[in-house]
């Protein structure tokens, strides 16, 4: 073989090793820059949809422990008949009975039992006053603090009652019905909430 075959091969051999190189290189420094443009962990669990199993949740009860999403407790509650028969007629005390106010809930509970489904009730749980965490009186029956209330969501620290569908009563710190967040049923058993669409 002559040096002029040798150098040839030699220096096909040095440009194909530099191109590898910078290849790899390249594709070294667009790692880091196309990860930079995707949101961190941290930003995708505030956001992101959660699901939750209902499967074992029986009537009259509340899920437990609290899912939480986007750093917030969600009640989700498992309504009796008794329960919806109050929704219907005990009206007459509460701020928002017809739940008009679409920035509070999506517009599929602006119903009596402010839910896709009678049965099941999914609200923010932090109080519409200054964000407290109200407490669930499941029972349809009067309480101490109120002989007239026929049970649902109470906020010890300052007062403020709500029904079984988290509407706000009349003359207490709350200015709003709780918060319904956007959810939809995946299956009979699974709900996905964040999630605003029909699944299936």
């Amino acid at each position: 073989m002559s040096s002029d075959q040798v150098n040839s091969q030699r220096r096909y051999f040095l440009i194909g090793a530099t191109g590898a190189v910078g290849a790899v290189g390249v594709v070294g420094a667009a790692i880091p820059f196309l990860g930079s443009w995707a949101p961190s962990a941290k930003a995708r669990a505030a956001g992101a949809p959660i699901e939750v199993d209902i499967s074992k949740l029986m009537p009259g009860e509340m899920l437990g422990p609290i899912p939480a999403w986007r750093g917030k407790p969600v009640f989700v509650v498992h309504r009796t008949t008794e329960m919806l028969d109050v929704l219907a007629s005990e009206t007459d005390k509460l701020a928002d009975p017809e739940s008009n106010d679409l920035e509070q809930q999506p517009e599929y509970a602006t119903n009596n039992w402010r839910s896709r489904k009678p049965q099941y009730g999914v609200y923010l749980g932090l109080c519409t006053h200054l964000g407290c965490s109200p407490k669930l009186h499941i029972e349809v029956q009067p309480e101490p603090f109120d002989a007239q209330w026929k049970g649902g969501f109470f906020c010890p620290c300052h007062g403020s009652k709500f029904d079984l569908a988290g509407r706000v009563y009349s003359g207490v710190p709350a200015p709003n019905n709780l918060e319904v967040p956007p959810y939809s049923f995946i299956s009979d058993t699974v709900i996905n909430i964040g999630l605003d669409e029909e699944i299936g």
